[in-house]
């Protein structure tokens, strides 16, 4: 069975039927999403070429952004078309790029920044849960912090799959984060370490999952975007302050000289580290986490807020939140002396005449 449908971004032809669903939607809808997702996004379709999904399947989204940057590929798997951008009416099979995955090949995915072989599976009742497992680690960054990495990926996937039965939005989800990121603050201000802890970190896991429901379910816009970073790049200063006042309830407040240092350290050195990035993403167009290995591992722990709070959380078992804080303030220290010399490194590296590349791109060329 074929048909086609109309979307924002062209012509859409759609093989086969599956009655089989995925996060809560037909396969169906979530191939239109994806393609309304593109169009949103400034992708186009070649004139006279049509997009075409293969319902039987199941594929990670970084195989439609492919497709779409490059008419006439088609990915396949096991001589079976899955996603392409081919001329309207043609052989799927006969596309002039025809690349097929069965073979085990890896595909760098910079939006994620790693290299790992695409998801694409046949989606029926005995493999939905497997593929809506692997769809959501696929939309997990390769280079991210421990926590996010290591601590909450499952707690993170069963409040995604709620959601998404309960037709939530990220928004949503969002909105209860932010409420609990404003709690948090405010209990830090009171010394209420333990409670405003709670509330942190529940934010911090719910702020993987917006991100994880929107991908999953392709329902990202634009102001989820805002309000997701915007909230992001804000709040870590704030806790960080409010945790500094909250200390005199512990009878722990520190001198005023003291807290000046601590709060120019971390205020500081937390905006120079966003600069630093910002710079290098400006002058070599990736992220500096991902030139180096070493960068990649040095992103786990860097002085973010989810491995600070790891900091403070250690120093809250020994009953020293002042001490956290102290060791917060050199930690962000240090972690702005390695982004800075990594910073002036690739700076010498570009004018010696060598090229910056990622050494996630320099993997992929190898395999």
């Amino acid at each position: 069975m074929m048909q086609t449908i109309s979307t924002t971004l062209g012509p859409v032809r759609l093989l086969g039927e599956n009655a089989t669903p995925i996060w809560g939607m037909s396969n169906a809808e979530r191939n239109r999403r994806m393609a309304e997702s593109a169009a949103k996004n400034g992708s186009t379709l070649a004139p006279g070429h049509e997009l075409v999904f293969n319902l039987a399947y199941a594929f990670d989204p970084l195989l439609l952004r492919l497709v779409l940057e490059t008419p006439g590929t088609m990915f396949a798997w096991a001589g079976q078309p899955i996603v392409g951008q081919v001329p309207a009416g043609s052989d799927p099979m006969q596309a002039s790029n025809l690349i097929d995955l069965s073979d085990g090949r890896k595909l760098y995915n910079r939006q994620l920044r790693k290299l790992e072989q695409p998801m694409v599976r046949e989606l029926v009742p005995q493999t939905r849960k497997a593929i809506e497992r692997q769809s959501y680690f696929g939309a997990y960054k390769g280079v991210t912090d421990l926590l996010t990495k290591y601590l909450w990926p499952e707690l993170a996937l069963i409040l995604t799959r709620i959601a998404a039965q309960l037709k939530m939005t990220p928004n949503m989800v969002s909105v209860i984060g932010v409420t609990l990121c404003l709690v948090a603050t405010f209990l830090f201000a009171k010394g209420l370490f333990w409670t405003g802890f709670l509330c942190g970190f529940i934010f911090m896991v719910l702020d993987t999952v917006d991100g994880k429901l929107a991908r999953c379910t392709i329902t990202s816009s634009k102001w989820g975007n805002v309000i997701d970073h915007g909230v992001d790049l804000v709040h870590p200063p704030f806790w960080w302050y409010f945790w500094g006042t909250g200390l005199t309830y512990w009878g722990l407040g520190l001198s005023a000289g003291t807290f000046t240092f601590i709060m120019t350290a971390v205020i500081a050195g937390y905006i120079l580290q966003r600069l630093i990035e910002g710079m290098f993403l400006k002058d070599f167009k990736m992220d500096i986490h991902v030139w180096r290995r070493f960068d990649s591992q040095f992103r786990l722990i860097t002085a973010r807020r989810n491995p600070n709070m790891v900091i403070l959380f250690v120093a809250l078992l020994f009953g020293r939140p002042d001490i956290g804080l102290i060791a917060l303030a050199w930690w962000t220290i240090l972690s702005l002396v390695v982004h800075a010399v990594r910073l002036a490194q690739a700076y010498i590296v570009h004018r010696s005449g060598r090229p910056i590349v990622s050494w996630m791109d320099e993997a992929e060329a190898a395999a």
